[in-house]
């Protein structure tokens, strides 16, 4: 396979991925938890909005808007609008997110990956488990995989908020445990909530999605061109298809390239060559008056963007505006339930404790028993310096499900009783799950951290 070629399959070769990989973390779980304050506050304003104005709540997000082009039309709630087409957004970062950690991350290697993706099916089956026990032969066996769901933007912003007594191989087992758990809830969607199937829209948007595969092997490397047929093409078509749409986003995310399209000794070798032209400048100067310097300061950072990989440019420049702006946008769209006596004695419906057990006792129960078994067995290691009264704190934070959990919701139930009690049930068992793994993880941590010397 040549040079060129193998973006779209492995990682450069002179990558370096562990300084790289922490850096992401740190960077991450800081814009994680502000995300997550977002995140409650959007479901928060969606509770008191829907309770005090429930008419003009449902009216507001239930309103059509359509899209005109010649003679066809799209037409679609608000609340679908964000749905089907805001929430790809979403998924196209985390689908950014896989692919970097397939390619350079924690899921680089088998050795690596094994213990997140063990604990990650642990924590999907036996949460599955305990919702189709208590809900077996019942209407409300549809809601099976809700209760697989965790929110990693939640569950890292809840981590960061303990600051750096946390330790990072602790904050690394969560979010790749949390992208595996991502790359399950993605599988569920493609085959167990997909309706009937217009092939023909399907196999316009496979064509548009190769066309993506053949930009990334033959060297594209502006993402303008991957974005105009990712939308134009693959998520349009998909909406069409009766596929879920946001599986769109997890596609063309998996075309991206993962390689500058500079070498990096040459980058080196021109930088250095700008630099010293930039320190020969006349230093009296500021830049605004110094037109050479400002030129050759653009010409450094153009050369900065051709080295730095597209999949982790566009999931910088976009990770901001998923945790701080389309999720609370999206929490406050569908977390409007009008809390009446009919919704408390509905926390004792089949569907509300499959969900609530799901999230606060089978979530921690499959993760630990999974991590256990690999680490017992030889087929991973334990993280180091983790101890496992800390891995059960986290495995209580996985519990977290709220975005996908809410997201599974509305493609298993339509509006409806069903609908208002999964969504009641995932606000009080991702509340709880918080609670507890915060209770077991605060004894556990230093006071304070040492500050490094100098």
């Amino acid at each position: 396979m040549s040079e060129e070629n193998h973006t779209f399959y492995g990682r450069e070769p002179h990558q370096t991925d562990g300084q790289t990989f922490i850096d992401d973390i740190a960077r991450f779980s800081h814009q994680s938890a502000a995300g997550g304050i977002l995140l409650i506050i959007g479901a928060i304003a969606a509770l008191v909005w829907s309770n005090c104005w429930h008419h003009n709540y449902q009216h507001f997000w239930h309103t059509e808007i359509g899209l005109h082009f010649g003679h066809g039309e799209l037409t679609k709630s608000l609340q679908h609008w964000i749905n089907d087409a805001l929430m790809v957004i979403f998924f196209f970062v985390v689908g950014l997110e896989i692919k970097r950690e397939v390619i350079a991350g924690e899921l680089a290697t088998m050795r690596k990956a094994a213990l997140p993706i063990a604990a990650a099916i642990g924590g999907m089956v036996v949460p599955a488990g305990f919702y189709a026990l208590v809900n077996l032969g019942g209407d409300g066996m549809r809601g099976w995989a809700i209760p697989m769901a965790t929110d990693i933007a939640f569950s890292l912003g809840i981590l960061s908020l303990f600051g750096r007594r946390v330790p990072l191989a602790l904050k690394v087992f969560l979010a790749a445990l949390a992208i595996v758990d991502d790359i399950g809830g993605i599988l569920v969607i493609a085959f167990a909530y997909t309706g009937d199937v217009n092939w023909t829209y399907l196999a316009v948007a496979m064509g548009c999605f190769a066309i993506m595969i053949v930009m990334n092997l033959r060297g594209v490397w502006s993402t303008i061109p991957y974005l105009i047929v990712g939308i134009g093409g693959v998520w349009f078509c998909f909406l069409q298809s009766g596929i879920h749409a946001t599986l769109a986003g997890i596609l063309a995310a998996m075309t991206i390239p993962a390689k500058g399209n500079i070498e990096r000794a040459h980058f080196i070798e021109r930088s250095k060559e700008l630099l010293e032209q930039f320190g020969s400048g006349d230093s009296e100067l500021s830049l605004l008056e110094d037109e050479r310097s400002r030129a050759l300061a653009t010409k450094l950072e153009k050369y900065s963007r051709r080295i730095n990989p597209p999949v982790t440019r566009l999931e910088a420049a976009m990770a901001g505006w998923v945790n701080c702006a389309i999720l609370p946008i999206f929490a406050l769209a569908n977390c409007g339930v009008a809390l009446t006596g009919d919704s408390a004695g509905g926390i004792m419906s089949p569907v509300s404790m499959g969900i609530i057990l799901g999230l606060v006792l089978g979530k921690p129960v499959g993760i630990l028993l999974a991590t256990y078994l690999a680490i017992k067995t030889g087929i991973a290691d334990k993280p180091a310096g983790v101890s496992w009264q800390q891995l059960a704190a986290v495995s209580c934070l996985a519990g977290i499900g709220f975005t996908m959990a809410l997201f599974l919701t509305a493609l298993a139930f339509e509006e409806g009783t069903f609908s208002e009690q999964g969504k009641v049930a995932i606000l009080i068992g991702s509340a709880v799950a918080g609670i507890i793994g915060c209770l077991l993880l605060r004894p556990t941590l230093p006071a304070k951290v040492r500050e490094p010397q100098g």
